[in-house]
């Protein structure tokens, strides 16, 4: 039986650090991300391998300083601990932990996706750390102000704090944001091909679906074999961020690779990896050793969204239809797909592909690959495909 928090029953923990008791044994601390709880693991005690021996370690209101006993060292005195205000009038760092805390499950709660949540509640941390005083607006314009930031980056932490000011009933006047409006990085069909297959089956897959199928690396996450329909060789997409739901055709080649992962889950990849962001750091490691491998710095910039840009650029490309790309990413808005009808201009001075084909077999295999019909001659079909 798995390891349950004993406020509310839940199995999602993180770990907390560790607790040191007597006789030079050690317990596992745990933090519930449901309901906030702190606990201790129960069952055997670990050996400590730092020797502390007094039982006053294991008191939640008192800290002792220990050292292995010898002639010429003694326990030292139970010093009581102090929280200590960050400035007289201000919160203390155990009230801001309870209220990032509270924070985070308050947005896990309105349906924000892991990556946000894990995105806003490490900018909250990092301003906490920082001695700024999140109850404080005040405080928090003033140093924004200070900082030497990218403009996304101060984008990024106005946005985060205005939402725990939304949360928290705190007035925030959000300064002004420049941000300015840049074209996204469309790698060549050919870099995305290194990358994944450099990577590992279910990082592999994962991509492959992501250029496919252009959904984002949430909706890839969420996928359950359920959603994919091998006789049909199409996915069901369901959508977030407030996108439309969709349906994808999957080329003979993903479905290959899905064939070769467990399913030993409900979900593909969330059963193996736990979380996108987990998958997205084996990704990440991955990567540099492909970029460093074929000595192409450029793939250092393919991000999961990334293979969401090159598929609606080439898509739009391919079809001049805005409406179809509109639809293929899911989008309530056509402003948001506008940017890919400049993005596709670029892709005209990339050159074709020409692939020549005279059997149906042939044929075939070309179409499925993804190549336009230009003509025939001398009993000869010719392909094209952009480079």
């Amino acid at each position: 039986m798995s390891l349950q928090c004993p406020h509310c029953g839940s199995n999602s923990l993180y770990r907390d650090g560790l607790r040191y008791l007597a006789d030079g044994l050690q317990t596992q601390r745990w933090l519930c991300r449901d309901c906030g709880h702190r606990f201790s693991e129960k069952g055997p005690l670990r050996k400590n391998p730092y020797g502390c021996i007094n039982n006053a370690c294991h008191s939640t209101s008192s800290r002792q300083v220990c050292e292995l006993l010898t002639e010429e060292s003694k326990n030292l005195a139970i010093v009581p601990r102090q929280e200590t205000a960050l400035r007289e009038g201000t919160t203390t760092n155990s009230e801001l932990n309870g209220k990032i805390i509270n924070h985070v499950l308050w947005l896990k709660q309105e349906g924000y996706t892991e990556s946000t949540i894990l995105g806003r509640s490490q900018i909250l941390r990092y301003l906490r750390n920082a001695k700024v005083d999140l109850m404080d607006p005040n405080a928090v314009r003033t140093y924004i102000a200070k900082q030497n930031w990218t403009p996304g980056r101060r984008a990024n932490v106005i946005y985060a704090y205005a939402l725990f000011a939304k949360w928290a009933n705190i007035e925030f006047i959000i300064p002004r944001i420049n941000l300015p409006q840049k074209l996204p990085f469309i790698p060549t069909e050919r870099e995305i091909d290194d990358l994944i297959a450099g990577c590992s089956k279910y990082v592999a897959t994962f991509l492959q679906l992501c250029k496919e199928t252009g959904a984002r690396a949430g909706e890839i996450g969420a996928l359950t074999w359920n959603d994919i329909d091998l006789e049909k060789t199409t996915v069901r997409v369901s959508p977030e961020k407030g996108s439309n739901p969709r349906i994808q055709k999957l080329s003979p080649k993903v479905i290959q690779m899905l064939n070769q992962l467990a399913r030993n889950h409900s979900t593909i990849f969330l059963g193996h990896y736990k979380s996108v962001i987990n998958l997205r750091g084996t990704f990440d490691r991955q990567r540099k050793r492909m970029a460093a491998k074929l000595g192409n710095p450029r793939l250092m910039q393919i991000h999961f969204h990334t293979l969401r840009h090159w598929k609606a650029t080439i898509e739009y490309y391919k079809t001049k239809d805005i409406l179809h790309v509109m639809q293929l990413l899911g989008h309530k808005r056509i402003q948001n797909t506008l940017k890919y009808t400049q993005l596709a201009k670029f892709e005209e001075t990339d050159g074709y592909v020409c692939k020549i084909a005279a059997t149906k077999e042939e044929i075939s295999a070309l179409i499925e690959a993804g190549f336009e019909y230009v003509c025939e001659y001398e009993g000869s079909r010719f392909f094209k495909k952009p480079k």
